[in-house]
């Protein structure tokens, strides 16, 4: 029976009352930003010349809020904003913590640096079928991955990145990027659809997907829900969208295929997604799983450090070769999760942020090293020193970090985790860690020796699409600079990424951003 129409109506039990602060608004900022760019980029699809220099700005506006939202959250904590005002956890929530507002971050950094890469290497062919939108809906995935506070979101967004990084891979419509296309879509889209099955098993177990309402409930598990096996799937579904072993092999037969822009994009930040989602959803949400699951991720770690080290050395093509690369680094960063301490999530965190930077500049490098000797081959570079000394010496300092040689920001997160495995007992990880630092110094060793230091010893013709000058030299330098800077002054993202650590360990704080009271439903 409908009430009187001047009874009062007590909304506080489903709705938030309370005014929102204007601070707040910067958790949904950077989706609605990215969102709302490429919408308008859509409009001006007629205007493509002007595309560029629409989103340009965008990005660095972008970056600003980011940052804000970092020193936001680095000096309150965390913070939640619900969809509707609805009270979570009926309503979609948008919650972020350390973790979540350092990577989205490095998101827009990496995303700007390609924009501006972009600008010369990108035709107008490819600008008028939608490389600027297709960049804007990418971002618009990722941050949302890295700012959601509900799992079933955390699949869409997931998606949202999944169709437009097919839009950007088949920019071009090469025979080549075709092919990689269709292997980068299989792949992904079995991992979307197991992602999608365990998303389904969690309502199942839990009555609810948001992920401090779950977080909570894990806490006093029903003794019959199947919670292993769920964890289980989280752990094949974001390691296949991460490229883990033995499912990697998608990676280094797609990564090579597209536009050198695309390639840095994809190489800087869709494995990381799948990274931050498998230590979300395992460490913080599953974490007596994700305890068990141990001795097989780090059993997973070592082979994919080891497969992507091995085929590196193996690799005579540059683009491939950086691909195995980014396999290498994503079985680093799984050694932290395996390892579960502050010290071994600190470590992988910094060096998923180190890698999200490095791997760009290394793919932007390679598309210059391609312009000034002709293609990516090996066998067919040589004299690079010769021809730019100071693009030899960059290139140096970047082999470096990818190598974790001092002083630059690889060396740092790689002494975390071996200090983490060597203080758990597991010295054999350890081991491992060092062994991949010295094959992918051999690997980048022969790189220069073959690329740079031998004299050239043929004349191939210059690739298509040769970027100018500054647009291309400007954002590798100041990829490099970060590189250099967070290694001569490691200890602001030291804390920082420790922090971002504890508050897995411990949620209490996120917990606490999306239920003040501090109960969630029962």
């Amino acid at each position: 029976m409908a009430a009187p129409a001047n009874t009062a109506i007590d909304l506080s039990a489903a709705l938030v009352t309370a005014p929102v602060a204007a601070a707040h608004w910067l958790v949904i900022l950077p989706v609605v930003l990215c969102i709302g760019l490429g919408a308008l980029l859509l409009m001006l699809r007629d205007r493509t010349a002007l595309h560029g220099w629409i989103a340009i700005p965008g990005l660095v506006v972008l970056v600003l809020a980011d940052l804000a939202l970092l020193c936001k959250v680095a000096a309150e904590g965390p913070l939640t904003m619900v969809m509707g005002r609805w009270l979570p956890p009926f309503g979609i929530a948008f919650s972020v913590d350390l973790f979540g507002a350092v990577m989205a971050l490095a998101a827009a950094i990496v995303a700007l640096a390609g924009s501006l890469y972009a600008l010369g290497e990108i035709t107008t062919s490819g600008r008028r079928y939608g490389f600027f939108p297709f960049l804007m809906l990418l971002l618009a995935g990722v941050s949302g991955a890295f700012l959601t506070g509900d799992v079933f979101n955390l699949y869409v967004w997931f998606e949202v990145l999944l169709i437009s990084s097919f839009g950007l891979l088949i920019l071009g419509s090469e025979r080549e990027q075709i092919d990689g296309a269709l292997k980068y879509a299989v792949l992904n889209l079995i991992a979307t659809t197991l992602f999608l099955v365990s998303v389904g098993y969690l309502y199942a177990v839990f009555g609810t997907l948001n992920m401090a309402d779950i977080a909570m409930k894990a806490k006093t598990p029903d003794s019959e829900a199947p919670l292993m096996t769920l964890a289980g799937l989280f752990l094949l579904a974001f390691g296949m969208k991460a490229a883990a072993f033995p499912v990697n092999f998608w990676l280094p037969a797609s990564y090579h295929t597209p536009r050198i822009t695309v390639s840095a994009l994809f190489a800087g930040l869709l494995t990381k997604v799948g990274i931050y989602a498998l230590i979300r959803v395992l460490v913080m949400l599953l974490p007596a799983e994700s305890a068990g699951l141990a001795p097989l991720i780090a059993t997973v770690a070592i082979a994919t450090m080891l497969a992507g080290v091995l085929g590196a050395l193996g690799e005579s093509d540059l683009r491939r070769l950086l691909g195995y690369v980014v396999i290498s680094g994503i079985g680093t960063m799984l050694a932290g999760v395996a390892l579960g301490s502050a010290g071994g999530l600190g470590g992988a965190i910094f060096y998923a942020l180190h890698s999200m930077v490095l791997m760009t500049a290394l793919y932007l490098l390679s598309g210059q090293a391609a312009r000034l000797g002709g293609g990516f081959s090996l066998h067919g570079l040589g004299g690079l020193y010769r021809q730019s000394s100071w693009f030899a010496g960059l290139s140096l300092v970047l082999f470096f970090a990818a190598s974790g040689l001092p002083p630059f920001s690889g060396f740092w997160p790689k002494v975390v985790l071996v200090k983490a495995a060597l203080d758990s007992g597991a010295w054999w990880l350890a081991a491992a860690i060092l062994l991949t630092g010295f094959l992918t110094t051999i690997a980048f060793g022969r790189v220069f020796l073959l690329a740079y230091w031998r004299p050239r010893t043929q004349q191939d013709a210059v690739v298509a699409s040769e970027p100018i000058a500054w647009q291309a030299n400007l954002p590798i330098a100041v990829l490099a600079a970060l590189v250099i800077g967070f290694g001569l002054f490691p200890e602001p993202l030291l804390h920082l990424t420790q922090r971002a650590a504890l508050g897995l360990e411990d949620p209490s704080a996120y917990l606490h951003s999306v239920f003040p009271g501090g109960a969630g439903t029962q």
